[in-house]
């Protein structure tokens, strides 16, 4: 397996039955040859459990208990994690097809890397779909971190150990805050692609799209908070 890196995808869920095994199979449909593969399940009470028990067999390690949020998850899910490249996927989103594969062939497992693609965004019951414009930011710029898509993005273990665990005080700005982070890392290594990685799938109970005004405070915190930093 040492042409092709161990690539880990962490999957945090809760009540995404609706949507999950799509997710699911769209990871271990992607037929690399070294995947580890985790799911890390809230405690769901719809279909999903059985959904997930359905694919056992290709899942390296999967549980469902009560947790503290998904960043919580998925930090859980990444302490298990024994990948030279990490990333997550949540469970109403999809990967590509080659998306792995091309990961793989990007990422030097022994650098502080960080992978940015593009994603195509679509509505759930709708024939509406429209891709992204992915660039890397400038590491000054005020809006790193919200320049990413966070299901095409990929980075190596080292980069995580270096740059530490999500901020489980954050509920809907957590993967930009993480991403913010890396600005502080010196010999970090940012890449983007034209290549499309992922799907991103808008839906009635997306996170996202219901946070409303409670999303735009985090986001508006997490701004002041960065700008607190850099000034003291």
């Amino acid at each position: 397996m040492n042409n092709f890196p161990k690539i880990t995808i962490v999957t945090p869920s809760f009540n995404q039955g609706k949507f999950i095994e799509e997710t699911i199979l769209s990871v271990i449909g992607q037929g690399y040859p070294n995947l580890e593969y985790i799911i890390m399940d809230g405690g769901s009470t719809d279909e999903t459990i059985s959904i997930i028990e359905k694919y056992k067999d290709k899942i390296t390690y999967w549980e469902s208990k009560k947790d503290n949020g998904q960043s919580h998850a998925i930090n859980k899910g990444f302490a298990k994690a024994s990948g030279d490249i990490l990333g997550w996927l949540n469970s109403d989103d999809m990967l590509l097809p080659g998306t792995l594969l091309y990961v793989s062939r990007q990422l030097n497992p022994d650098k502080n890397q960080f992978l940015c693609g593009n994603c195509v965004h679509f509505e759930e019951g709708s024939i509406k779909l429209y891709g992204s414009k992915v660039k890397i930011l400038e590491l000054n710029d005020q809006l790193f971190g919200f320049g990413f898509i966070q299901p095409s993005t990929f980075w190596t273990r080292k980069l995580w150990l270096e740059n530490g665990n999500l901020n489980e005080d954050w509920h809907y700005v957590f993967d930009c805050e993480w991403f913010y982070r890396l600005r502080d890392i010196k010999d970090v290594e940012l890449f983007s692609t034209n290549k499309y990685l992922s799907m991103y799938r808008l839906h009635d109970s997306h996170k996202t799209g219901t946070g409303g005004s409670k999303r735009q405070e985090e986001i508006a915190k997490l701004f002041s908070f960065r700008e607190c930093e850099v000034l003291t």
